[in-house]
Formats: C-alpha cells, structure tokens, sequence
C-alpha cells in the first residue's frame, strides 16, 4: 500500500487497541457537542480542550488521542475502526 496506509497501520499498531476502540464507542458526555462520538468530534473543539485543558481522566486522555490522530492526518484510522465496529455482530 501507500506510504500513508503504512503510517496508518503503524499508528494503529502503536496506539492501544483498547483505546482506539473507545474512541468510536464512546460519546461526548457534556458541552456543545454532547451526544457525538468522540472520533467525530472537530479538530478546533479538541484544539480548544488542548488550551484549555482536556477534562481529567479517561475522558482527556481519550480526547487527546483523537487530536492526535486528527491532526497528524490518520483519519483513515477512525475510518477503519468505524467500519468494523458496523460490522461487528451486535
């Protein structure tokens, strides 16, 4: 594949699966977007958090996970996570 597919399977290799997969699970619990999957979330809103400060916990480590895979240009890896979560037998 591409050079970009390689950096892609490398960070996907890199980043905890576990957490990967809480990124298209989870929702946003509070603020101007409450409801949306955390991989969805825009760029300038985890830019935000990131001047702000991420909330503690779980929730600003799962935060800044996206920022990070956003602004480095591996979306293709949250669209690879959600196309096999709708695969994913219920």
């Amino acid at each position: 594949g591409s050079a970009k597919s390689y950096i892609c399977q490398a960070a996907m290799n890199e980043l905890n699966p576990a957490i990967l997969l809480k990124i298209v699970r989870t929702k946003m619990p509070f603020g101007k977007h409450e409801g949306w999957l955390l991989a969805d979330l825009p760029v300038h809103y985890l830019e935000w958090f990131a001047r702000q400060g991420f909330p503690k916990g779980e929730l600003g480590m799962l935060l800044e996970t996206v920022l990070v895979i956003k602004s480095n240009g591996l979306e293709d890896i949250i669209k690879e996570l959600k196309l096999r979560e709708k695969q994913r037998p219920k």
